[in-house]
């Protein structure tokens, strides 16, 4: 079964945003309410809530959460510029949070001229549940365009996590395993632990146990022999923004299994929702690459494993060539090959 809802509204206008702190996976399952949008950044920053899709829906909802004490007509609009613009400085790649940020923007513009403040916020959160809801409906849609890709008593292996904890709902490329599954199936997943912050371990190891699908984790240094073993006959990796020629930034290790891959002639897959790609960007040279804390590294976890004063290099995500991509899954079909022609010829 599927992974409880990763965040959700609770309450009218005047409610609050609940999620799953996915910072107490894999030991604790707790949930987080964040009443202000300073909470909604915490959360995205802290990646108590993470993955492109997910950070999208919570951005949505942030706003609401932060113009809903606006009473004054005259000073709303001012407000959400001041909320938007708070919320695109939580975390630079995931092109999904600043389109979210940027559909809460056209929603006011577009609907908001007329009436009074509450029934703005009002129109701003069916908004934010609209893109929730979407996302949800996309992510099946992925899974169903993606599922006959796994063959009966294929290996898989998977990097960093994709599945419902990354999305309103079900997955990008988890979806395609829950689908395969659900069809009758039998599989078996690798997954990369996903160094530094063990997302691979902590996330996806955990929504595949619960889903009865079988998994081994295996490190990240382990991928190529396991490669090597024959154990693999394909990979899915989820996406955090994709430029119109189909180079894709995902989770800090991609894209050396994408080279892996390549080497023992394993089709590497791609499983995003068309919110993901960023047709502005010409090639993934303009994909901004978040550089984080070095404590995640010399301090993993709480525990120091580095000496003190160490040089450290951080960057959360890399950048996978397009011509390593044998097709990109998306809620609209399966894009392949992976250009620039074919990515518009679906999208648009």
């Amino acid at each position: 079964m599927p992974t409880p809802r990763t965040l959700e509204w609770i309450g009218d206008a005047n409610g609050f945003v609940r999620l799953i702190d996915q910072t107490q996976l894999p030991t604790a399952l707790a949930y987080r309410d964040c009443h202000t949008v300073e909470d909604v950044w915490e959360a995205i920053r802290s990646l108590r809530v993470r993955g492109a899709p997910a950070i999208g829906v919570a951005a949505a909802m942030g706003v609401v959460l932060g113009v809903q004490n606006c009473k004054d007509a005259a000073h709303y609009g001012e407000r959400l510029q001041e909320v938007t613009s708070y919320l695109r400085t939580s975390r630079p790649t995931a092109v999904n949070l600043f389109w979210a940020v940027e559909r809460m923007e056209r929603c006011f513009q577009s609907e908001c001229q007329t009436g009074t403040p509450q029934e703005w916020t009002q129109r701003l959160l069916a908004e934010a549940l609209a893109i929730a809801d979407e996302d949800r409906r996309m992510c099946r849609a992925i899974g169903a365009a993606g599922a006959h890709l796994i063959g009966d008593g294929q290996g898989v292996l998977t990097h960093c996590n994709a599945g419902g904890l990354a999305t309103a709902e079900y997955g990008t490329a988890l979806a395609v395993m829950f689908t395969a599954a659900e069809q009758g199936r039998r599989f078996h997943v690798y997954a990369d632990e996903t160094r530094p912050l063990l997302q691979g371990a902590r996330l996806t190891a955990w929504e595949l146990h619960q889903a009865g699908i079988p998994v081994t984790l295996i490190c990240d240094s382990m991928a190529g022999q396991v490669m090597k073993e024959g154990r693999v006959q394909l990979v899915i990796v989820g996406a955090d923004r994709i430029a119109a020629n189909g180079d894709t930034a995902n989770k800090i290790g991609t894209y050396s299994v994408a080279l892996l891959a390549q080497a023992h002639g394993i089709p590497f897959y791609v499983a995003a929702p068309s919110s993901t790609f960023d047709l502005r960007l010409s090639n993934g040279d303009g994909i901004p690459i978040e550089q984080r804390d070095p404590r995640e590294i010399t301090h993993g976890f709480g525990r120091q494993t580095a000496p003190e004063g160490i040089c450290v290099y951080n960057p959360a995500f890399d950048v996978t060539p397009h011509h390593l991509i044998a097709g990109i899954i998306t809620e609209k079909g399966l894009i392949q090959p992976v250009c620039e022609e074919a990515i518009r010829a679906l999208l648009e």
